[in-house]
C-alpha cells in the first residue's frame, strides 16, 4: 500500500515580488519578496523586514514554513545562495562571497536605515558570522537568529560518521560530506541516509521528504565545492564581531552541527540573547521545528525592532 505524503505546508509560497541582487562580483542572486508590503520603506506601521538565509545544499523553499507563517504580518526576504536554486554557481567559493552576497540582498531589498531581523540555518548563520563587520549587515541588522550552525571546526567536530573522534573520523566524514557522486532520485533508501545524517530519529515523514527533494535538487558540483568551504571554515574571530542582539537554536540530535558549536557560539556572542537546545531533533530545525523557529524570529522582530520603533 503507497502512502500519501502531504507537502503542501513545503510548498514554496508565491512571492509577492521577485527580484535580482547583483553581489560584489556580479553574480546574480535570486532573492524573493513575501509579505503584505513588498516594498522597502521606513513609514510607521510599514511591515518590519525579516531576512532569511538557508544553508548548504538547500535553497529558498526550505524556509516555506516560516514565509507563511510570517508574511501575513512581516514582509520577508528570501534568497537563493549562490549556486543553489535559482542563483548561478560561480567560479569562486568562499565565506567572503557569502558575505557580500547577503549585503548585495539587504542593499537591494531594504530602505537606507530599515533594519531587519535576519535569520540564518547552517551556511546561512555562517554568513551571517561572516558579514558581522561589513558596513551594511551593521546598517540593517537589527538582531539574528543562527539555526544549527557552526563557526570552525565542522569536519572534526561532526558527528555524521558513528566512531570516536580522532583523524580516521574527520577523514571519512570529510569524504562523505565532500562527494561528488549524485544523489540521485529520493528513494526510500535516500530518505533514510538523510534523515539518520540531518534530522532527527522522531521526524515526520513528511518533514523528511520535503528536506530530502530541497537537498538532491542542489547540483552535485555546487554541493561539493561548498564542502569544501565548509572543511576550511574558520569565523570564530567573526563571532565576536557580530554586535548585535543574537538568539542561538540547536537540535540535540543535530549531527551535521552537533550543540558543541552552537555552545561555543553563545559564550564569544558579544550580546546572546538565549541558546535553546531542541531534545530529540536533528539539523534541519526550521522544518523539524517550524513553530519554534517563527516564534523566535517573532520575538526578535518585537523586542528589537517594534518595540525600538515605539519607543
Amino acid at each position: 500500500m503507497t502512502t500519501t505524503i502531504d507537502l503542501t505546508p513545503y510548498a514554496p509560497p508565491v512571492p509577492a515580488r521577485v527580484l535580482t541582487a547583483r553581489s560584489a562580483d556580479g553574480t546574480a542572486l535570486h532573492v524573493e519578496v513575501h509579505g503584505p508590503d513588498s516594498a522597502p520603506g521606513n513609514a510607521p506601521g510599514a511591515a518590519p523586514a525579516v531576512v532569511l538565509a538557508h544553508g548548504w545544499t538547500c535553497s529558498t523553499a526550505f524556509w516555506a514554513a516560516q514565509i507563511r507563517a510570517l508574511s501575513a504580518d512581516h514582509r520577508v526576504i528570501a534568497y537563493d545562495q549562490r549556486g543553489h536554486g535559482r542563483t548561478p554557481a560561480s567560479a569562486a567559493c568562499s565565506a567572503d562571497l557569502l558575505a557580500d552576497d547577503l549585503e548585495a540582498v539587504l542593499t537591494a531589498t531594504l530602505a537606507p536605515g530599515e533594519q531587519a531581523v535576519i535569520a540564518g540555518h547552517s551556511m546561512g548563520g555562517m554568513t551571517i558570522m561572516a558579514a558581522s563587520a561589513r558596513p551594511a549587515f551593521r546598517d540593517h541588522a537589527a538582531a539574528v537568529l543562527l539555526c544549527s550552525t557552526g563557526s570552525s571546526r565542522l569536519v572534526a567536530e561532526s558527528t555524521v560518521v558513528p566512531i570516536r573522534a580522532g583523524r580516521l573520523r574527520s577523514w571519512l566524514t570529510g569524504h562523505i560530506l565532500g562527494s561528488r557522486a549524485p544523489l540521485g532520485p529520493v528513494t526510500p533508501v535516500a530518505r533514510r541516509i538523510l534523515k539518520y545524517a540531518t534530522m532527527g530519529a522522531g521526524s515526520a515523514p513528511h518533514m523528511v521528504e520535503a528536506c530530502a527533494r530541497i537537498v538532491h535538487a542542489c547540483p552535485r558540483r555546487v554541493r561539493h565545492a561548498w564542502s569544501n568551504v565548509l572543511h576550511l571554515l574558520d569565523l570564530d574571530h567573526a563571532v565576536r564581531e557580530l554586535r548585535v542582539p543574537a538568539a542561538v537554536i540547536v537540535g540535540s540530535a543535530d549531527r551535521m552541527t552537533p550543540p558543541v558549536h552552537s555552545r561555543r557560539i553563545a559564550e564569544a556572542l558579544p550580546q546572546c540573547v538565549g541558546l535553546t537546545e531542541l531534545p530529540g531533533l536533528g539539523h534541519m530545525t526550521p522544518v523539524e521545528a517550524p513553530e519554534l523557529v517563527t516564534g523566535t524570529i517573532r520575538d526578535l522582530v518585537t523586542t528589537h525592532i517594534a518595540m525600538k520603533e515605539g519607543a
